[in-house]
């Protein structure tokens, strides 16, 4: 019974090439984007690149011999190529310089800010002028802007005065934003968007 239960359990232990699951996810995970070096198994592949004196088809061995000799990596950029298109250069220091870049791109990617500016349909030229310089801080900051004229109950009969201060409000702010959104009745609030034409980097 011990010699059954130890045969059992020998497929598992014992396997001299084990691969367990859990490895085959983690090297699924750590997969390199290209084929580089030896994991190129074609016969043939094109060498292009500045560092390639006569680009051209050649051997895979002979290009692996060429990136060895220049201390640097072979790598597969056109793998569905006929053959498929390599480059000789610096793999680490080319992925280094791809997260660099996607980086940038991430820091450079514009948060898009809305501030919100209310009127009430009877605002007078004292509190619109205050609400008009703040509104041109924003946009010079380059935030959008959301202009809404609130209507507080009866005061909807004002409708119409609401629209005519919102379009004041766009045509004094025209050389600074853009109008995303004409004067519009939502709910108990007229709404104008405005968008800065500038952003301030």
């Amino acid at each position: 019974m011990n010699n059954n239960n130890t045969s059992s359990e020998r497929p598992q232990n014992l396997n001299p090439n084990q691969n367990p699951d859990k490895k085959v996810g983690a090297a699924k995970k750590d997969e390199p984007e290209h084929r580089i070096n030896n994991k190129i198994r074609v016969p043939k592949v094109r060498l292009v690149g500045e560092n390639i004196e006569e680009p051209g088809v050649y051997n895979t061995s002979d290009a692996l011999a060429m990136a060895d000799n220049l201390d640097l990596d072979l790598v597969e950029i056109s793998p569905n190529a006929e053959p498929p298109v390599c480059r000789i250069m610096d793999y680490q220091k080319f992925l280094y310089q791809q997260k660099k870049k996607a980086k940038e791109l991430k820091a450079k990617a514009v948060k898009v800010v809305v501030k919100e500016i209310r009127f009430g349909p009877n605002t007078d030229d004292h509190d619109y002028e205050f609400k008009l310089r703040h509104a041109k801080e924003f946009l010079q900051e380059g935030s959008k802007v959301k202009a809404y004229v609130f209507f507080k109950g009866r005061s909807i009969l004002f409708k119409e005065q609401g629209e005519i201060l919102l379009l004041r409000f766009a045509n004094d702010l025209e050389e600074l934003a853009r109008v995303d959104q004409m004067p519009r009745l939502e709910g108990k609030r007229m709404i104008l968007m405005l968008t800065p034409k500038s952003a301030k980097k």
